[in-house]
């Protein structure tokens, strides 16, 4: 097994507690024009798509075309609701301060909505502007894109990388990127069964709580 060089932490669901609050605005916003009841059914397992990829599919499944401003309008919605609500996972500042490696973040985000987060986690100096975003890329995750960038910016071949994700869409990407990843179920909008689908992708480990990631990284480095 290869040395672990570098760790690259998703953001949404592994540093913030964000998915469940952008769901809520996302779900909000397209119960518009889908009845709720057919809405839930076809949200369930997007969660970790860019919201344009979320929309795009809606709009194919219902035969819709949103509104032109539709997709603007909910990210200036989801961003605000966010910035006002979104806590840091419980334990995720002295867990990523312990472990003794380089730390990097991808994220599906933008990039001043990851720095926004990272302000609210207390991490702004732990990740040291090692930020990596889908606009950096030319496709977002599930695409290993922004992992490889991450990878390559830092200096660091894919196989030297651990990861930490909690959705398939970034395990997924994390993986095709030839990366080793821990799988997060701790967060508020992770669904029941949820562990065995990132093991069934190939995760190297799953945590619950993110006290335990020093001693699942360390274990992983052994």
């Amino acid at each position: 097994m290869a040395s672990i060089d570098l760790l690259i932490s998703d953001c949404d669901g592994v540093i913030v507690d964000s998915e469940i609050i952008s769901h809520r605005v996302l779900f909000e916003a397209l119960s518009l024009h889908v009845p709720a009841e057919q809405l839930h059914a076809a949200l369930e397992g997007t969660f970790g798509l860019t919201v344009p990829s979320i929309i795009d599919l809606i709009e194919k499944r219902f035969g819709l075309a949103m509104p032109e401003t539709f997709d603007a309008d909910l990210r200036r919605q989801s961003e605000k609701v966010v910035a006002e609500e979104v806590q840091a996972i419980p334990g995720v500042r002295e867990a990523l301060l312990a472990i003794k490696l380089p730390l990097a973040v991808a994220s599906n985000s933008r990039l001043h909505n990851v720095e926004s987060s990272l302000q609210r986690a207390g991490l702004v100096e732990r990740v040291a502007g090692n930020i990596f975003c889908a606009e950096m890329v030319r496709s977002p995750k599930p695409a290993p894109d922004v992992y490889l960038l991450a990878a390559e910016r830092m200096g660091v071949a894919p196989g030297h990388c651990l990861v930490v994700e909690d959705s398939p869409t970034g395990v997924l990407a994390a993986r095709t990127a030839g990366m080793q990843v821990i799988g997060f179920t701790g967060a508020s909008h992770i669904p029941a069964g949820h562990d065995q689908a990132l093991r069934e992708l190939g995760v190297a480990a799953v945590i619950n709580d993110m006290r335990d990631l020093p001693a699942a990284v360390e274990a992983l480095a052994r």
